[in-house]
């Protein structure tokens, strides 16, 4: 196993997102490999020895490789608690804890991708597995046992495959053969089921891995009701900020901006507001990585960083 590395997108933007103080109380989510935790960190540590000043940090990650570096980057650094888990549990991995910010970056690691044996890329062979935490259901256990409308939906649902019905009858005429096992299988099946020019177009086993990914890991479902549960564990003026790197993700950031930056629901002919519903947040403008960064990590290319600012007390 490899040792864990992952590039950091929007490395600085996200912290300056966030506003890191001394003494106050942040969770990285999405912890991976400390590089947004290293600058929190920075933000938090008092000037001079004021050490009452220290704030706190949670560096969260449900991949145990992760786990494991960030204990090693972390050890002398009693301001860095490190757990085990999905942000999705947050709330119970941490009750009753109140943040003044909140970082989450979605979707895998470099260090997931790059390690073979993982199974998330479809460069290298390698069984099919893509489990983020490395338990629960793999992916193929999926292409193995489920049915083709089962398949089919996975394929488009959580990755708009256009061409989800031909790869889905091409994967159960070829699991009558023998059992899909690896990486380099799946994807030879995928690019012969699918038409020449779509061939063209990049890779075309891209968007059916990213479903059975996030089919393994269950990263889309239930991402709205996480994001709205966590954006309410922020303190007044506290902020949720959010990296995304697809339309699903960035779609299911936005419905919860929407929802909680509404305000008054009164019809348009009301003289005065007789609802009395207020905003709960206050929305900063999206921000996407330069140039520069696309240039020295390419898939920081779909990065997408939206940040929400707390208005009122959360309950």
């Amino acid at each position: 196993m490899p040792e864990f590395h992952h590039v950091t997108v929007l490395l600085h933007e996200a912290a300056q997102a966030l506003r890191p103080v001394p003494g106050g109380t942040y969770l990285d989510g999405t912890a991976g490999g400390g590089g947004h935790t290293q600058l929190l960190l920075r933000g938090i540590q008092p000037e001079g020895r004021d050490q009452a000043a220290v704030g706190r940090i949670y560096a969260l990650d449900r991949d145990p490789d992760a786990i494991a570096a960030l204990t090693r980057k972390f050890m002398d650094e009693p301001a860095v608690t490190i757990i085990q888990g999905n942000f999705f549990q947050a709330a119970r991995l941490l009750p009753g804890e109140r943040f003044d910010g909140i970082l989450l970056d979605l979707g895998v690691s470099s260090h997931q991708l790059d390690t073979p044996e993982r199974g998330f890329s479809f460069h290298a062979e390698a069984p099919l597995d893509m489990r983020m935490g490395q338990d629960g259901v793999t992916a193929a256990e999926l292409v193995n046992t489920l049915d083709e409308p089962s398949l089919r939906k996975i394929f488009w649902d959580l990755a708009q495959e256009k061409f989800a019905g031909q790869i889905a009858r091409a994967i159960i005429r070829q699991r009558e053969i023998e059992p899909l096992k690896t990486t380099t299988q799946l994807a030879e099946i995928i690019s012969g089921a699918v038409p020449a020019a779509y061939r063209r177009e990049g890779h075309p086993a891209r968007k059916t891995f990213m479903a059975l990914r996030y089919a393994c890991n269950g990263e889309l479902e239930g991402l709205e009701e996480a994001l709205t549960a966590l954006f309410h564990t922020l303190k007044p003026g506290g902020r949720l900020a959010v990296i995304t790197f697809n339309s699903l993700e960035d779609a299911a950031m936005k419905r919860v901006t929407k929802r909680l930056t509404a305000g008054c629901e009164c019809p348009p002919e009301f003289p005065v507001c007789i609802c009395g519903k207020r905003p709960q947040a206050k929305a900063m403008k999206p921000v996407l990585p330069g140039p520069r960064e696309i240039s020295a990590n390419p898939r920081s290319r779909s990065a997408k960083l939206r940040c929400l600012e707390s208005l009122a007390p959360n309950s």
